[in-house]
């Protein structure tokens, strides 16, 4: 998504402004066309020499620069970003940009600057929380900045507390959430993600191998196309996307109640989990101790979510589930498409190379009453906007 983009960063004067190069790498790497802007003092903390390495671009420090293209730099700069990130940002800088102060090159192009605009606050925590900044940083808002929350940690100053700029991972996924087309502005759209544990005892339990990233990059994805994203999870090792809200689950029932509740708000639902079909019917209050010979375990359907959702589908929502197989792909997910009454299946095979638990990339197939179309090898992240984009498309039609 950062493919060509231009992207600006300005970078002031904190101990913080060299984790800018490990984003402006991570811009690079992701295709986009990257320009850092530094103020006089950031340059007593990192040199723009190591910008320009990373980017290929020049790094602007002086206003009156001699040494450039005969054009108006900071007006020319302004009219091809795509987005402005001022990250670390100081308490001077945004007191100047709230105000609109234009007395260098960075404060200058960001006040001509009509893109999407985001501020990274590092500070002291003193400075951080007084008054002035707070209000400085409403202004901001007011005048359509985004402001990124900053971390609480301990500070170079060594105080303990607010105003620790976030890790340049996190930078670039507001990077990546401020490019993105937004077709799914203020749509409600919850989906499911990971693995369901069903306890035999207090110690053990069936579950398994889903590592919920084929959910988590839908997510990620909805989120960043403007949706209000609900995301209902098994037990996983991810970090919760950006712009979502996150509720944590262990059971099937557990996760069959969380979204059955919330079905009725929703106009989308994509149902990415593996849900347990079976629980033990009885869970032992201890221990089930070992034994010579062998154990028999009677086992129980749990709710089958997916069709519950089908049978109470109101008008104008849109379900869409996930089938895994490893054999007959596609007549089993036709069967399930028209059993389950949804709008969409997206089914895989286990057995196919790329494809299911565990894995970064994904080969799955989109299945509808009225088509089937087969997606090649992708990243989960690119499976993800595919599958967005079907939806989307079939919402218009």
């Amino acid at each position: 998504m950062l493919k060509d983009k231009n992207v600006i960063l300005g970078v002031t004067g904190s101990i913080a402004a060299y984790k800018i190069a490990y984003l402006a790498s991570a811009l690079k790497k992701q295709g986009a066309n990257v320009h850092v802007i530094m103020t006089k003092n950031a340059t007593n903390f990192i040199n723009p020499i190591t910008f320009e390495t990373l980017t290929g671009n020049k790094c602007i420090t002086d206003t009156f620069d001699r040494n450039f293209e005969m054009k108006v730099e900071h007006v020319a700069l302004a009219k091809i970003a795509d987005v402005f990130l001022i990250a670390p940002a100081s308490a001077n800088v945004i007191a100047k940009a709230a105000h609109g102060i234009a007395d260098d090159m960075l404060t200058t192009t960001l006040l001509a600057c009509t893109c999407k605009k985001l501020v990274s606050p590092a500070m002291n925590t003193a400075m951080f929380e007084n008054p002035v900044t707070q209000d400085n940083l409403t202004t901001l808002k007011k005048y359509g900045f985004e402001i990124i929350n900053p971390a609480c940690g301990y500070l170079a100053c060594g105080d303990t507390g607010n105003g620790k700029m976030p890790e340049p991972d996190v930078l670039l996924k507001y990077i990546e959430n401020a490019v993105s087309k937004k077709d799914l502005l203020g749509k409600n759209v919850l989906i499911t993600a990971g693995p369901t544990k069903e306890a035999l005892d207090p110690v053990r339990y069936i579950t398994n191998h889903s590592t919920g990233k084929m959910g988590y990059a839908l997510a990620k994805a909805a989120a960043n196309r403007g949706a209000n994203v609900t995301l209902v999870s098994g037990e996983v090792n991810l970090d919760t996307p950006v712009f979502v809200n996150r509720v944590d689950i262990s059971s099937a029932k557990e996760m069959a109640d969380v979204v059955l509740n919330k079905s009725a708000d929703q106009d989308i639902i994509i149902k990415a989990a593996a849900v347990a079909d079976y629980r033990p019917k009885e869970v032992a209050a201890n221990k089930i101790k070992k034994a010579d010979d062998s154990l028999t375990i009677e086992l129980e359907r749990t709710t089958d979510i997916l069709k519950t959702l089908g049978q109470n589908k109101k008008a104008g929502q849109f379900i869409c589930g996930f089938s895994m197989e490893t054999e007959n792909m596609i007549e089993h997910t036709k069967e399930k498409l028209a059993k389950k009454n949804v709008d969409l299946m997206i089914a895989n095979n286990l057995k196919t190379e790329g494809a299911g638990f565990g894995t970064d990339t994904n080969v799955v197939t989109l299945i509808s009453k009225d088509f089937v179309k087969e997606l090649p090898k992708m990243s989960k992240d690119d499976v993800a906007d595919a599958i967005l984009d079907e939806i989307t498309e079939m919402l218009l039609s």
